[in-house]
Order: C-alpha cells, then structure tokens, then sequence
C-alpha cells in the first residue's frame, strides 16, 4: 500500500492502473477511521480493483466555532487500518495542496441543504461539495463510497454528480452500528463511556418512529414528540433538530405517504452526533 501526500503522485498512481484496465474505488474520508471506513474499504475492494482512500480534514467544511482544531488525526493508525482492510493507495494531502491559494471557486448544491444539518451549519455544504469535487476531479474514480449515517451529504454528493454529469457512480452503505445501536462515528471518540451508554437513546428513538410508523401512524408530528420523549430520558441530551422528510426533497413533511428519511441531530456535552433511519409505509 502506498500513501501518497501529493496531486501529481496520486493522479500518476491512479492512471497506472486506468493503463492496465483496473476499475478505481474512491473512499473519500477525514480520518480517524472507524468500522464504518473499513466497511466502505471493503465494499469498494469487493467492487473495483485499486482503492483509493483519502484522509484529508477539510477546512471549509468547518464553521468558525466548530472542532476543526481538535478533530482527531492519527495518519499512522489510519494507514495501519487501510493496509489491514486492503486498500491500495492513501490520498493524504496537506491543506496547502489542497487549497494553495485563497479559494474563490466553489461548488453549492441547493435546496437539498436547506433542511436538516444544512440549516444548523451555514456554509458546511459548501465545503462538502466543493472539497468532494476537488478529490474526484483529482482520483477521477469510477465509483466513490459514503456511508448512510450522513444521509444529507450523500443526497447532496449524489446530485451534484448527476448534475455535473461526472462520470462516477455513488454508492451509499449501510450506517454501522455499535452493539447499543449508536452510529459509530469519528466524533464518538469525544464522548466518555456515560456518555455513549446515554447517546445509545438516539438510535432507540429512531427505532421507537420506526415501530410506530409499521403500525400504521402516520402523523409526523405525533412521530416526532414520541422520539423527543425517548430522548428526554437524559438530561444530557440537547435536541438540535427531529425531522421527518421527503426522501428527495429533504423538505419537511407533515404525514408519511409511502418512504421517508427520519434524520436528528444531537449534542451530548460539547459532542454533536447525528443519525437517520428511511421508514416506509408501503412495506
């Protein structure tokens, strides 16, 4: 496995094997990788033939009070991780490679991040697509993967591609769990073992929603105060938003008609932590 650190190197790296007629797997990540990063790895190694993983902790993705600062970083247990899991290639660029002047170009998908985190984090999109656009023009893969936890950025990656016309399939996930059901996530190296016992409540909550939905309830708002009771169970848990929307449109709904996206975001502490579930009324 090799780990690269610059443009030049990785696109040579990555036409290398254009030349011998392998298909390229892109597992775009910032690090700190977890179950769910070797999930991915794996599935893009069972579907392409290099795998390209990139650890890059995007600045511009970041609001000015948010842990850019103290966002984990370990490059070495990062790498030890990826050659376990079998990638090929690590994609480990410093901000000035990737940002070596001011940046004046960005790429903004609208309207689906108006709702749901877009509405909590101004400007964090932004970077997500913008960044995700650099890395694929960079590695120009024939499939990237992204994990169903952040259901939002997957939404917002896949139709900015479609409307782009960038030649790359998205492929999404499933969200991997631990055994008490919490998203695992990079931020969850934040929390102490309290915390993440309460932070469990989170994922019981959306399963709370999905029981009441297969038993025929509709109503979002009935839905949603039933969530938020499941969550009142810890005074440590502060509700940034509980929203039940078209699956498409990321827009509010008030009833469920067939699927839906059911999405929250929390703060335990200082810790945000985010987590969804797609109900249908139709199953």
């Amino acid at each position: 496995m090799d780990i690269v650190k610059t443009i030049d190197l990785l696109r040579s790296a990555v036409q290398k094997g254009r030349a011998e007629g392998k298909s390229i797997g892109f597992v775009p990540t910032m690090g700190a990788l977890h179950k769910g990063h070797v999930s991915l790895i794996e599935t893009a190694i069972k579907k392409c033939d290099v795998v390209v993983v990139s650890i890059f902790v995007n600045p511009t993705q970041f609001g000015p009070n948010e842990d850019l600062d103290k966002y984990p970083r370990d490059l070495e247990g990062d790498a030890k991780i990826c050659e376990q899991a079998g990638a090929d290639i690590i994609f480990a660029p410093d901000v000035n490679e990737m940002y070596p002047d001011k940046i004046i170009t960005w790429v903004e998908v609208e309207g689906l991040t108006n709702n749901l985190c877009g509405k909590f984090r101004p400007g964090h999109f932004k970077g997500v697509t913008t960044v995700c656009a650099k890395l694929f023009n960079i590695v120009c893969p024939d499939t990237a993967f992204f994990g169903q936890k952040d259901v939002q950025q997957a939404i917002v990656i896949k139709r900015m591609v479609k409307d782009l016309n960038m030649p790359l399939e998205i492929k999404v996930c499933p969200t991997m769990r631990e055994e008490s059901g919490l998203a695992i996530s990079s931020r969850n190296q934040y929390l102490s073992e309290s915390e993440k016992k309460e932070a469990a409540l989170i994922y019981a909550a959306l399963g709370k929603c999905e029981g009441m939905v297969g038993e025929g309830v509709s109503d979002c708002s009935k839905l949603t105060d039933a969530m938020r009771g499941v969550l009142g169970k810890s005074p440590n848990i502060n509700v940034e938003y509980i929203s039940i929307v078209d699956i498409e449109t990321l827009e509010d709904i008030d009833n469920i008609t067939s699927k839906a996206l059911v999405a929250m975001a929390v703060k335990i502490g200082a810790t945000r932590l985010i987590d969804n579930i797609i109900v249908d009324t139709n199953k």
